[in-house]
């Protein structure tokens, strides 16, 4: 525990307070680079200290395992509902995500910090240098947050 008496969590509202605040000082593109960046190292520390390989696990006990470590019983970051192959991508479907919480139906809010975060752990996982985008939102009318993720060549 990093915390003796608050423990390891802080609020969503802190959190998007700070992105906010990052916005208006550095300016939106910035601020997601910033964010997919970070999230990215954590993903990848994440994937290393849970020991996931998609040369040793099936997609289902590594979306298991990562959904275990980000959701309700974890850091609380999202939940992680499915992981799968379509063609050469890699979908990851997301729900309650952070950076989406709170935020009105029809913004234009991307997922930053948590595409990161989903993005170094299936490079990790697939021992692969991976593009990622935040392809569909539940603000604009989408099941999940869908991050997609193709190798770099």
């Amino acid at each position: 525990m990093l915390r003796q008496t608050l423990g390891d969590f802080s609020s969503i509202v802190c959190f998007k307070a700070a992105i906010t605040g990052m916005e208006d000082a550095l300016g939106d593109k910035a601020t997601a680079i910033a964010l997919t960046t970070s999230g990215r190292s954590r993903g990848k520390q994440l994937a290393q200290e849970l020991n996931l390989s998609i040369a040793t696990m099936s997609w289902e006990d590594i979306t298991s395992k990562i959904s275990y470590a980000l959701g309700k019983d974890g850091t609380r970051l999202c939940i992680v509902e499915n992981i799968f192959l379509e063609g050469e991508k890699i979908i990851v479907q997301t729900s309650e995500t952070l950076c989406s919480a709170g935020e009105p139906q029809g913004s234009e809010r991307k997922c930053t910090y948590t595409l990161g975060a989903i993005w170094g752990a299936m490079e990790q996982v697939t021992g692969k240098r991976l593009l990622g985008k935040h392809t569909e939102s539940v603000l604009r009318g989408g099941n999940y947050d869908v991050f997609e993720f193709a190798e770099l060549k």
